[in-house]
C-alpha cells in the first residue's frame, strides 16, 4: 500500500478553500447553473489532488494564485491580478507615482547603471548621471544584482533615506550619497515650446495623475508666448486615466459636451462623460497627431477632437484598444483590474480592433471588414468603428530598421555615447543644433567593427521560411538559385548595414548624446526640426483654407 506522507499545512488549507469554494459554488449554482457547479467541483478536486497527491511539494499558495491569474489570462491582454507584492506596479500603472529617487537605471556588465535621473528629482539633485554605476545600497554591494533587484532596493516609502555608494561615470570616483526618497511623479509632458512665432507644440506621453493639469500650463504659456495654433503630440501615448482626457478635452470644447460614453454589463459601468468648465482654447486650431502605438485615452482624446470636428488628426491609424478597465478590491492588498465596459466616442463608435471574446488572448481577431460600421461626425463627415481612430491625413510610417533596434537593444548606442562624452564632454552639445560630424560616425563604425549582433532582417527571416516551404514542397532544386542570390542581395555585414542604415544609426546616437546633456525633454526638442509629422502638422495649421476644407461636411 502507497503511503503518503501529507503536509499538514497544505491539507488544512486545501480542506478550508474546498469547503468554502463548494458552499459559495453550490448556494448560488443550485439556483443559477449546474454546469458551474460542476467546473467548481472539478477546480476543488484538482487543488485537493495537487496539494495532497502530487510526487514533490507544492506550494497551495502559489497554486491558488496561478489559478486566479490564468482566469485573468483567459479573458483579454487588460484584465489582471494585483496581490500585495505587485502593489507597486499597480499604483505606478494607476497613478504614475512612486516612493523612490528618481531615475531609470540599466543592466551592464558588472553593475547597473544610472539610465536617465528625472529632471530635479532626488537623484538628479544629489548629481547622478547617466553611465553613474550603482556599487552599493544601504551598504549590500551590488554587483551582479538585475536591474530588478536595484530597483527594489531603490524604491521606499517617501520620506525614508537610503545610502548610495556610487562609481561616477565621467571621472571614475567612488562616492558616498545619501539620498531622501520623494514620491516620484513621472512626467506626463515630455515637451513643449514654439514652433515658430505662431504655433504651439505639446508632446504629451502618458495619462498619468494630474496631467491634465500640466496640459493646462502648457496651452496658457503657449498663448503668451503668442501660439495662435496648437499641435498636440499622442504618438506612443498608451493611454491611461480616462478623466484626464476628459479634463484635457474641456479645455477645447464648450461645458457640457458629450467626449465619451461607457457600455457595459453593470449598471455601473454605463456612464456618459462630458466636458466641464469654460474652455481655455475654445477656437484655436488643433492639429492632433497619432500613430499606430497610440492608444486607450489617447485615442478617446483624438477620437472626440474627429468626431466633434475640433481639429484635424494626422498620422497612422491608431491601436484600436475601445475597451475600459476597472479596479475591484478582493481583500489582503488584492486588486483586480477587469475589463468591465466598452467605451464609444461621440459619434457612437467603439474603435476597439481586436475581438477577444472567442478565446481570450489565444482566440478571437481583428473585427472582420463585414462587420465595421459606418458613422458621421457632427458636421457630416464618415467615420468608422472597428479599428482604431483613422487620421484624417495619413502619414506613411517611418520605420526603423531592426538593424538599428539591435544597435540600441544591446547597448551599442549608450556605449558609444557613454565613450563621446568621456572624449568631448557635454559643453559644446547644443540641444537645438547638434549633429554628430563624419568623422564621429567613423569613430562609432570602428568602436561596432565585427561586434556580434543578434540579428536578423525581416527579409532574410521570409527567405529562410520560403527556403524550407520549397524543401517540403519539393521544389528546392528548381529555386536554389533563385534562393541564393536573393539572399546574397540582402545579406550584409556589420559595415555594410552600417553604412546603408547610416542616416538612421546616426539620428538615433545623436539623441542618445542630447539625452545626456538634456534630459528626455531635449531630445523631444532635438527631434523636432526634422520630424516630418510635425512639419505635416505645421503647413496645416498655416494653411486655414486647407485646414477648414478637411473639416468640412463631405459633399
Amino acid at each position: 500500500m502507497q503511503s503518503v506522507k501529507h503536509n499538514k499545512k497544505t491539507v488544512r488549507l486545501a480542506a478550508i478553500v474546498a469547503v468554502a469554494v463548494v458552499c459559495v459554488g453550490f448556494t448560488s449554482v443550485a439556483v443559477r447553473d449546474a454546469q458551474l457547479g460542476r467546473n467548481i467541483q472539478t477546480l476543488v478536486g484538482m487543488f485537493r489532488e495537487l496539494s495532497l497527491s502530487y510526487v514533490d511539494d507544492v506550494d497551495s499558495d502559489k497554486l491558488l494564485k496561478d489559478a486566479a491569474k490564468g482566469m485573468a489570462q483567459s479573458l483579454d491582454p487588460y484584465t489582471e491580478l494585483f496581490t500585495s507584492d505587485g502593489m507597486e506596479e499597480f499604483e505606478l500603472m494607476t497613478t504614475g507615482k512612486y516612493g523612490g529617487i528618481g531615475s531609470l537605471i540599466r543592466a551592464d556588465s558588472d553593475y547597473v547603471r544610472i539610465a536617465e535621473p528625472y529632471r530635479g528629482s532626488p537623484a538628479d539633485r544629489a548629481g547622478l548621471e547617466i553611465g553613474d554605476k550603482i556599487v552599493e545600497v544601504d551598504g549590500q554591494n551590488m554587483k551582479g544584482a538585475t536591474t530588478q533587484e536595484v530597483s527594489t532596493r531603490l524604491k521606499g516609502d517617501p520620506g525614508t533615506s537610503l545610502r548610495l555608494t556610487v562609481r561616477k561615470f565621467r571621472t571614475g570616483e567612488l562616492k558616498k550619497l545619501t539620498i531622501r526618497r520623494e514620491r516620484i511623479s513621472i512626467p506626463a509632458i515630455a515637451y513643449y515650446g514654439m514652433l515658430g512665432d505662431s504655433l504651439g507644440y505639446i508632446h504629451h506621453v502618458d495619462f498619468t495623475e494630474g496631467c491634465a493639469e500640466q496640459i493646462r500650463r502648457a496651452v496658457n504659456e503657449l498663448k503668451q508666448q503668442g501660439a495662435r495654433g496648437l499641435v498636440l503630440d499622442y504618438r506612443g501615448n498608451g493611454g491611461g486615466i480616462v478623466q484626464e482626457a476628459v479634463s484635457i478635452l474641456s479645455m477645447f470644447l464648450p461645458a457640457d459636451t458629450e467626449v465619451l460614453r461607457m457600455k457595459g454589463k453593470g449598471e455601473g459601468s454605463n456612464k456618459t462623460f462630458r466636458t466641464t468648465g469654460e474652455p481655455i482654447a475654445r477656437n484655436m486650431p488643433l492639429v492632433v497627431l497619432v500613430d499606430s502605438y497610440t492608444a486607450s485615452s489617447a485615442e478617446i482624446l483624438a477620437g472626440a477632437i474627429q468626431d466633434l470636428d475640433r481639429g484635424v488628426v494626422v498620422g497612422q491609424r491608431t491601436f484600436g484598444k475601445g475597451l475600459v478597465q476597472s479596479t475591484r478590491p478582493l481583500g489582503y492588498d488584492s486588486y483586480l483590474k477587469l475589463t468591465t465596459a466598452k467605451y464609444y466616442t461621440p459619434s457612437g463608435r467603439c474603435i476597439q480592433s481586436f475581438d477577444y471574446s472567442e478565446g481570450g488572448q489565444r482566440g478571437g481577431g481583428h473585427i472582420p471588414d463585414s462587420l465595421i460600421n459606418e458613422f458621421t461626425t457632427a458636421a457630416g463627415r464618415k467615420v468608422y468603428d472597428g479599428g482604431g481612430i483613422t487620421p484624417d491625413v495619413v502619414l506613411q510610417p517611418e520605420y526603423v530598421s531592426k538593424f538599428a533596434m539591435a544597435l540600441y537593444a544591446h547597448g551599442v548606442l549608450d556605449d558609444y555615447a557613454d565613450r563621446y562624452v568621456l572624449r568631448n564632454g557635454l559643453e559644446g552639445v547644443n540641444i537645438d543644433t547638434f549633429r554628430l560630424t563624419h568623422q564621429d560616425y567613423a569613430d562609432f563604425v570602428a568602436m561596432v567593427g565585427n561586434r556580434p549582433l543578434e540579428y536578423e532582417s525581416e527579409t532574410r527571416n521570409i527567405l529562410k521560411v520560403l527556403r524550407e516551404v520549397a524543401k517540403e514542397e519539393g521544389y528546392s532544386n528548381e529555386i536554389a538559385s533563385e534562393l541564393e542570390n536573393m539572399e546574397n542581395k540582402v545579406a550584409g555585414d556589420n559595415a555594410t548595414l552600417l553604412e546603408r542604415h547610416r542616416s538612421q544609426i546616426s539620428d538615433m546616437i545623436e539623441e542618445c548624446i542630447v539625452l545626456r546633456a538634456g534630459y528626455d525633454e531635449g531630445v523631444s526638442r532635438h527631434k523636432l526640426p526634422e520630424d516630418k509629422a510635425v512639419a505635416e502638422a505645421a503647413r496645416l495649421l498655416s494653411d486655414s483654407e486647407n485646414y477648414q476644407r478637411i473639416l468640412a461636411p463631405e459633399k
